[in-house]
């Protein structure tokens, strides 16, 4: 069983959580402030971390913080709608992933298959491997359903941090400081920019496979489907 926090100061929604995923076959700890989700985490090491932002005793943000200080388990934010500042703040304070409330208890364990597995994957080698698209790190090569794609570097670099990131939605700022360095924090217009060239030479629809969180960041999934939800625009 793998094993999770839920983190919420709300015991209703704790009491749900806990139900519906001890169903599933998860192991469930839950924690009703910052603090004691910090000392459940420190004593029980679990595999994902299920935060809300809004605890009576520290912000979220700040949990999430003080848990990336000593630890890289996947935390998954709880989030409500309006909080799109937030968000973006927690997932530059080392956060993988959000879900918006009201949310189904199918998307929440999607979620968190999505984190299982790719913290799994996380070791990985020379190869990066993303659904039909793969990186070899040492070449700087990259092929796309097994036909080879002509990158810049700069292009290159984009995407191999999006993949290294997959399943994560990466803030525009957390990128642009990644690839072109922190004096460009303000241009967004770079990553819309790339993005764009990245799915013309990948051969991908909007919403495929690169999707846009509008006024939030870039995401790479492991598959090509279209995305629901995923937002409109570069």
């Amino acid at each position: 069983m793998a094993s999770l926090l839920l983190i919420d100061d709300e015991p209703a929604i704790l009491r749900a959580l806990g139900i519906g995923l001890r169903a599933r076959g998860y192991d469930v700890h839950t924690a009703r402030s910052g603090a004691e989700g910090l000392s459940e985490a420190a004593h029980h090491h679990p595999e994902v971390v299920v935060l809300d932002l809004r605890l009576p005793d520290m912000d979220g943000i700040e949990v999430c913080r003080q848990l990336r200080s000593w630890t890289q388990v996947p935390v998954l934010i709880l989030s409500a709608h309006g909080e799109e500042d937030r968000k973006v703040a927690a997932l530059d304070a080392g956060a993988d992933d959000f879900v918006t409330k009201p949310f189904g208890m199918a998307e929440l364990e999607a979620r968190i298959r999505v984190a299982l597995r790719h913290q799994s994957d996380s070791q990985g080698g020379s190869e990066l491997v993303v659904g039909p698209l793969r990186m070899d790190l040492a070449g700087h090569t990259v092929s796309m359903r097994d036909k080879r794609v002509a990158l810049t570097a700069t292009e290159y670099e984009m995407l191999a941090y999006l993949a290294r990131n997959v399943g994560k939605v990466v803030t525009h700022d957390l990128l642009l400081a990644q690839v072109w360095g922190g004096r460009y924090g303000a241009d967004a217009h770079y990553l819309r920019v790339y993005a764009n060239r990245l799915r013309r030479k990948l051969g991908l629809g909007q919403g495929q496979f690169l999707v846009t969180h509008a006024g939030i960041g870039y995401e790479l999934r492991d598959d090509e489907g279209p995305q629901a939800g995923a937002g409109k625009g570069a």
